[in-house]
């Protein structure tokens, strides 16, 4: 497994290494001794799975407090944007953001740590979307902040008429009204 830093210091792209023939391929997907060297030590408790049309959009999504999570994301079929957008207050990169394409194909996985919001845009029909979690889900702790806030400035790389939203995405606030972390 290659483990390479973002511009955002502590999101990590990890490519596993793949063997592939004939038949087919195979790689590991989560190793935990090589997790802790670069990263650290992370207790992941939960895996959970997506499968989602292009244009549907989810996020920008964080826990507060006791409930933030940190994830392991990745693409089992299909191809998206992934974002993650440091929302620490007391962070140089505050409101700063990294994007990366994850698909089936280049096997790409994003590491995304706990004070950091979340959110992805399908750019491939029945796209299959899977990422390990450290904390429980918590709906009462759960926030969203405005996927096109212009303080931001993110490239979805998809045109504005095709992004389907969740009526709870609809509603997310701008950064600078958010609640965030210190």
């Amino acid at each position: 497994m290659n483990f390479t830093e973002t511009t955002l210091p502590g999101v990590w792209i990890i490519e596993p290494k793949v063997f592939g023939d004939e038949r087919g391929y195979f790689m590991e997907t989560y190793k935990q001794d090589l997790f802790e060297k670069y990263i650290g030590k992370i207790n992941f408790i939960q895996d959970n799975e997506s499968c989602s049309s292009r244009g549907v959009l989810r996020g920008l999504h964080y826990q507060m407090n006791e409930f933030s999570q940190a994830k392991l994301v990745r693409v089992i079929q299909g191809k998206v944007i992934d974002v993650a957008v440091d929302i620490r207050k007391s962070s140089p990169h505050f409101g700063k953001h990294v994007a990366v394409e994850l698909s089936a194909e280049n096997k790409k996985q994003l590491f995304v740590p706990r004070g950091f919001a979340h959110g992805f845009v399908v750019l491939e029909d029945y796209t299959v979307f899977s990422y390990k979690v450290d904390n429980i889900y918590a709906p009462q702790a759960e926030k969203t902040i405005a996927y096109n806030d212009p303080d931001i400035g993110i490239d979805w790389q998809i045109g504005k008429e095709e992004i389907i939203l969740s009526e709870k995405d609809k509603e997310g606030s701008l950064l600078k009204n958010a609640i965030v972390f210190c």
